[in-house]
């Protein structure tokens, strides 16, 4: 009966360049928010503008996200134990969790705020509101521009901080529509509606990354990666006549992992045969995370059924 578990060095190092550039995004990104946030909250304060504090209050949930979303990356650094054997990994999927939880309520925030200032539209100094959104743009798409070099596509850790980061850019934009035509037409009912528009958006972000880091914290296998097409591509082996107790899912969003049996006739040399699965399982799928054990067909570990 053989074994394998294959890692490659080469993709750890890759791995490990892409971390290191989230962490610095991250970073960088957390503290331009958190410095404009101060001045929002002064601005809104001197303006009495309910919309500036209303998106002050969004900044500080986006200086939260992106700060827990750096704690969770730097907790995610840290080696494995005897008791934690993939380390603290998956800590940054729990993040991207809160973090998508966190855009739902917003939205369900401004939503109640929207309904109270369509009831009672706020007196707002416009004139004030318009500099200090206008400034909030350009601080939300420069921390957007950061987090865009990062690795948002394959980790959705930084996935979930951009998102935060282009829902409050969405809101600065609506607060300067609102300002505009507050100023030139006093139309206080565009506040409200601009941010209905914005908390529409804000939501189906925030419920796809808490899908997607649900999906990968129950185990679920990646998205672009189907069971069925990579159990048929190690049958295409003319060693193997089975495969079974194939799993697939994610270490942490960037992870994924592979675990089977493959049934052989005896005699088969375990070792090539080995390599050769590996192989296959590298160059079509892009897995390097593996472990694969060899069962001979006529042992009692065989066919379809689980092994117990």
């Amino acid at each position: 009966m053989g074994h394998s578990h294959n890692h490659h060095g080469h993709e750890g190092h890759h791995h490990h360049h892409h971390h290191t550039s989230n962490k610095k995004a991250l970073l960088l990104a957390f503290s331009i928010i958190t410095l404009f946030m101060i001045v929002e909250v002064i601005g809104g304060l001197l303006t009495n503008s309910l919309a500036l504090l209303s998106d002050a209050g969004h900044m500080l949930s986006d200086a939260a996200a992106l700060g827990l979303s750096y704690l969770a990356m730097t907790f995610g650094a840290k080696g494995a134990s005897t008791s934690k054997t993939f380390g603290y990994k998956r800590f940054e999927i729990l993040a991207a969790f809160i973090n998508g939880l966190t855009l739902i309520i917003i939205a369900l925030y401004i939503f109640a705020e929207a309904y109270q200032r369509f009831i009672d539209p706020p007196e707002v100094i416009s004139s004030g509101m318009l500099l200090i959104s206008s400034i909030g743009l350009l601080v939300n798409i420069a921390a957007a521009f950061i987090l865009m070099r990062g690795d948002k596509e394959e980790n959705l850790n930084v996935r979930s901080a951009f998102l935060h980061v282009i829902g409050d850019m969405l809101g600065s934009v609506g607060a300067i529509i609102a300002a505009l035509l507050i100023m030139f037409f006093g139309w206080g009912l565009a506040d409200p509606i601009a941010s209905i528009i914005v908390a529409v958006l804000i939501i189906i972000s925030g419920f796809r990354v808490t899908k997607d880091s649900f999906h990968i914290l129950m185990e679920g296998a990646p998205g672009n990666l189907k069971t069925d097409d990579i159990r048929a591509a190690l049958l295409t082996m003319e060693e193997v006549c089975g495969v079974h107790d194939l799993h697939v899912w994610s270490i942490t969003s960037d992870f994924p992992a592979l675990s089977c049996h493959l049934v052989v006739e005896s005699g088969e040399n375990q070792q090539d045969l080995l390599k050769k699965a590996n192989r296959i399982l590298h160059d079509q799928f892009g897995l390097h995370h593996t472990t694969i054990q060899i069962d001979r067909k006529d042992s009692a570990c065989c066919g379809d059924d689980h092994c117990n």
